[in-house]
């Protein structure tokens, strides 16, 4: 390959030269654009839109539509797109991630491709990484996209229903990947279709596409209602796992993350509980609060993983160092920890709805997205979206030096190194970055600068409502900066006066990261469009990295040439083997990202099925004839289950089968069982059937047609949400209990796959005998109107902006008394009338 990329050039090399073509087109317009007048320039628009009304494709509408978007943003914002932007352009609309160098313009490259996509009218979302971020380049780009025509709207977290639904129905729509994802989540379980607020998926343009797409997918979106277990046992837990002793009762797997009880761990617990054997199946719901409680305890760390503030744990986002208000671990951990920290824990939550990033963005009709770190995730954004990845040349080439890591053989050597660096080099006024990996390490360097009296600047999740105004100032002459994990902030550093002469801003990394992207991310913020900077990392053999997944024969190496704690290596093979610990931790972390794909794809077929089934509720289509097959092949398999064959039990067969046909339709005492005796299971399924269609045509007479139609639509809902409620609670319990197949020779998902295609098969089934139950037994001054079978309470997991909602108690009101709604009138001729 390096040979053939030496005479054909690179992948990209080659992508971005067949583009040339395209983008010559474009640049000659630009005379002829500018001789447009303002309404000529926006009257484009309304030719292009009937140009593809009448067939015509998006890709030979592109070179003019281009040139209009070009030089509508140089009226209104004074910029015009440069070649390498166009590219960009061109890259997105094709459905593929532009790599673009921090500083290269990506949210003005966006503009291109959102214009010419939205001329079809079916909208288009540009995803960003927060609510400011969506909100300042709506208000940005904005203009041109107005200048032109076209309408914009822009998801924040604080809209209401309706407020949502206008900004959706734009041409263009901004906002933040939990937003859309949520939103997509909640419009499937509205009860009413003019709920919903999304209008179809069909094309996406995903900014910070590695930290959405890679970073968060880990992390499903989950919509939770409230639970009913107590919290008690989780404080038990934990003051049970308090008193262990490392080692003899638990063992740290830090590669796994897990924390383990051992045999004499195990006889605490039974002495602890008061049971016989902590192992046994009986006790699983001991063992997950256990298991939960030592890893709060002993695997997660307060102010890296976790923070408390104002009596809540608050979660600190690996990637990026925010606090992510309103998310928490799922599975109990988040109670765990709330326990171990001594605050008030909250009460374990009901899933509604989840789905992971992975399968909402492949829902649309097009992808495409842009980072400045890309290329070494390509394999996972290929293999799990079908994306390509094309490096767009910078548009003035790259000054800044990235120097060879410096490795010491302690932490503390390598503190006392980096610190003289960031002393030297502030004395000569150039403004420095300081890149670390958690809040801890953070602070560790603040204290060491404060003792050498070198002012700066600590961005952190403790300070991150000052983030913005921190960043505008990390290129200023002087400056230190202290960052946590500078991916994706949003914000570019730019120069102040004099730092170019002083060879602008310095990148000091404290350690590498498990992640060659975000370390790439780090560097990245020096020496944008062309301006002069410097990195260097600063690595030690006691770092987390090289000390869980260095090699041996690298210590052994170290060891041998008795380096001084002061002392450095540079050399070729350290930096291979830091390189191959990153690869090996980066492999495995897409292999847990590709297993977590795996179990929601069985989800995801079985969601489709439901949504598609609530859909046809929603749109008010007539259910009668889905229900009347219900009815009959519940009748057919209630027959077949019941009636064995064997004469002997016949008479206690047909007595069961008949109570049975009672509890879901019949009559009391309309049947005996001489009335059955000497009829063919095909007769007795008849007679059933007929009397079925009897009695369901005298209670559609009862209500009018019309209405029983609703009632069959609410009836559905109702159940359909129900079960499906339960079923995502029943998978994921089953998830849970599959990394023990292997041990089984078993495929984890090939099993999860396998078993959760039974139990959905199951819940379809049920669904069946519920709704037809219902429907059955529904009375016409009690008929059921539309209403959630749970209240949201709060979005969890991957939210980092939802805020939980008080959960209110009220005590169950009486038939006659007043509804505690506040309508006024008596529970039982309110929301009373609702209970089916």
């Amino acid at each position: 390959m390096g040979l053939f990329s030496k005479i054909f050039g690179t992948y990209s090399e080659r992508e971005v030269k067949r583009t040339f073509s395209i983008v010559d087109k474009i640049e000659a317009l630009e005379e002829k654009m500018q001789s447009l007048s303002d309404e000529d320039l926006r009257n484009k628009t309304a030719e292009f839109k009937e140009r593809v009304s009448n067939g015509e494709s998006l890709d030979s509408i592109l070179p003019e539509a281009f040139a209009v978007v070009r030089e509508a943003a140089f009226r209104t914002l004074g910029i015009k797109h440069y070649r390498e932007q166009l590219i960009g352009g061109i890259v997105l609309h094709q459905g593929r991630i532009a790599e673009m160098k921090t500083g290269e313009g990506k949210t003005l490259v966006a503009t291109l491709p959102a214009y010419l996509n939205a001329l079809t009218g079916k909208g288009v979302h540009v995803v960003t990484v927060n609510d400011y971020l969506a909100n300042r380049d709506r208000e940005w780009m904005g203009q041109i996209y107005e200048f032109l025509g076209l309408t914009t709207g822009v998801i924040l977290h604080s809209l209401n229903n309706d407020e949502r639904r206008a900004a959706y129905g734009a041409d263009i729509t901004y906002g933040t990947n939990n937003e859309f994802g949520f939103d997509y989540l909640r419009d499937n379980m509205v009860i009413y279709k003019k709920e919903m607020v999304q209008r179809e998926l069909n094309f996406a343009i995903v900014d910070e596409v590695d930290s959405i797409l890679i970073d968060e997918a880990r992390t499903p979106l989950i919509i939770s209602g409230a639970g009913e277990k107590s919290t008690d046992f989780y404080r038990i837990a934990d003051m049970f796992v308090k008193r262990l002793t490392k080692e003899k009762d638990f063992t740290i797997d830090e590669k796994a993350s897990a924390v383990m009880l051992t045999e004499d761990g195990m006889k605490e617990a039974e002495k602890a509980f008061n049971i016989e054997n902590y192992a046994d199946g009986a006790n699983m719901e001991l063992q997950h609060y256990v298991t939960q409680a030592l890893k709060a305890n002993y695997s997660m760390k307060a102010d890296k993983d976790y923070m408390v503030k104002d009596g809540e744990v608050i979660i600190v986002d690996e990637f990026t160092g925010r606090l992510m208000e309103g998310r928490r671990y799922s599975d109990g951990l988040h109670q765990a920890i709330e326990a171990k920290e001594g605050v008030k824990v909250a009460r374990e939550s009901k899933t509604l709805a989840t789905i992971t990033f992975q399968n909402y963005f492949r829902m649309y009709e097009k992808l495409s997205g842009m980072t400045g770190t890309a290329q070494t995730e390509e394999l996972e954004f290929r293999e799990i979206y079908g994306l390509d990845v094309v490096v767009i040349p910078t548009h003035l080439p790259v000054k800044r030096e990235d120097h060879p890591d410096m490795v010491y053989k302690s932490v503390k050597g390598k503190y006392n190194a980096l610190i003289d660096e960031i002393v030297e080099t502030n004395k000569t006024g150039q403004p420095v970055l300081v890149g670390t990996t958690s809040i801890e390490k953070s602070e560790l360097i603040s204290s060491l600068l404060k003792k050498r009296g070198v002012p700066h600047q600590v961005l952190n999740a403790r300070y991150h409502e000052k983030e913005a105004e921190i960043v505008s100032h990390a290129g200023e002459k002087g400056m230190v900066t202290i960052a946590t994990n500078m991916a994706g902030r949003g914000t570019d550093i730019k120069l102040g006066e004099g730092v170019v002469e002083v060879g602008g801003l310095k990148i000091i990394g404290t350690e590498r990261h498990e992640s060659r992207r975000i370390d790439n991310q780090l560097r990245g913020r020096s020496g944008r469009q062309g301006d002069p900077g410097a990195s260097r990392f600063y690595i030690s053999l006691e770092d987390d990295l090289m000390r869980i997944f260095g090699s041996e024969k690298l210590q052994g190496i170290v060891n041998t040439l008795g380096l001084e704690e002061d002392e450095a290596i540079e050399s070729k093979m350290v930096s291979k083997a830091i390189e191959n610990a990153q690869k090996k931790v980066e492999g495995n972390n897409f292999n847990i990202r590709k297993t977590l794909l795996g179990y929601d794809d069985v989800m995801n077929m079985q969601r489709e099925i439901i949504y598609k089934q609530r859909a046809q509720v929603l749109d008010g289509e007539n259910l009668k004839d889905q229900i009347q097959d219900m009815v009959q092949e519940v009748i057919e398999s209630a027959v077949d289950s019941h009636l064995s064959g064997v004469v002997e039990s016949l008479e206690d067969d047909l007595h069961k089968l008949i109570v049975y046909m009672e509890e879901l339709f019949l009559p009391h005492g309309r049947y005996s069982v001489e009335d059955f005796k000497g009829l063919t299971n095909v007769e007795i399924k008849e007679k059933l059937l007929a009397e079925a269609q009897a009695i369901y045509a005298q209670k559609e007479a009862e209500f009018t047609e019309e209405q029983m139609r609703e009632v069959e639509r609410v009836v559905l809902l109702r159940v359909v949400d129900t079960k499906w409620m339960d079923h995502i609670d029943n998978m994921d319990h089953l998830k849970q209990g599959m990394g023990l197949r292997a041990y089984k020779q078993q495929d984890p998902v090939q099993a999860y796959q396998f078993e959760g295609s039974a139990m959905f098969d199951e819940m379809i089934y049920n669904i069946k005998i519920d709704t037809v139950k219902f429907l059955f037994h529904v009375k016409l001054e009690r008929a059921p109107e539309r209403e959630k079978v749970v209240k949201e309470t709060y979005t969890n997991e991957s939210d980092n902006s939802v805020k939980k909602q008080p959960v209110k108690k009220t005590e169950k009101a009486g038939r006659n008394d007043l509804c505690p709604c506040g309508s006024g009138k008596k529970y039982k001729n309110c929301c009373g009338r609702t209970a089916v």
